[in-house]
């Protein structure tokens, strides 16, 4: 039986940039994610992990408030992947969701390319929030963070939003675009994290695993009050 997280299990193992050097790392971080954007982003972070493939349910209940919302499916993600680690020692489990939010409605992923295209029309020229919930967890707990970021949208044009949806890339993104491809072009103002747009806020992240006893970069992380 595989381990999770290696060739044949939940995905590789995935050593930070700074592996090759210096990185210490006190207990075995998984990211419990299918997201390529959020190993990348966790790479930036010097620190190395296994990947754990889960699956939850992302469905929001009536009446349940967006922040609410995303913080639920990042942690369900985060006690999925601990479910199947819970018996190493050291181990802990990072899990986030990132949901786009316009008018108090969580927009979700695109279901093809006419809904993307629609999702992109209400984007246009509007200001609208893009929630990031992170969660780790390990024998001692779990601790979490939200980011909230404003994205400012120029208005599009009919044919730009055609042009962007015939790439493909809107597909399987929250608000049906991704910030770091092509629809970094539509952005006229951002106010918050980058990397939470994209799919996890770095500042946050490191924050809670510093908490948590991870270092990063061979230097361990400062401890947040």
């Amino acid at each position: 039986m595989s381990r999770p997280g290696d060739r044949g299990g939940g995905g590789p193992f995935r050593p930070g940039p700074g592996r090759r050097g210096r990185v210490i790392l006190s207990a075995m971080l998984y990211l419990a994610s299918k997201s390529p954007r959020r190993a990348e982003l966790l790479d930036r972070l010097g620190v190395s992990y296994r990947l754990l493939d889960v699956d939850v349910p992302e469905v929001r209940a009536p009446g349940e408030a967006p922040a609410d919302y995303v913080r639920r499916v990042a942690r369900d993600k985060a006690r999925a992947g601990w479910a199947q680690v819970a018996g190493e020692p050291g181990a802990r489990v990072l899990g986030a969701d990132t949901e786009v939010v316009l008018d108090g409605e969580v927009f979700g992923k695109p279901a093809d390319a006419d809904d993307a295209a629609a999702m992109l029309r209400r984007l246009s020229g509007r200001t609208h929030q893009v929630l990031s919930a992170v969660v780790v967890v390990d024998a001692a707990g779990e601790r979490e963070a939200l980011s909230a970021t404003e994205v400012r949208f120029a208005p599009l044009a009919e044919a730009e939003i055609a042009a962007y949806v015939a790439t493909g890339e809107p597909l399987g993104k929250a608000g049906a675009y991704a910030i770091q491809g092509r629809a970094e072009a539509f952005v006229e103002h951002l106010s918050g994290s980058y990397s939470g747009v994209m799919g996890l806020p770095l500042r946050h992240a490191a924050r809670l695993l510093a908490v948590a006893g991870a270092a990063t970069d061979g230097v361990a992380a400062p401890v947040f009050g």
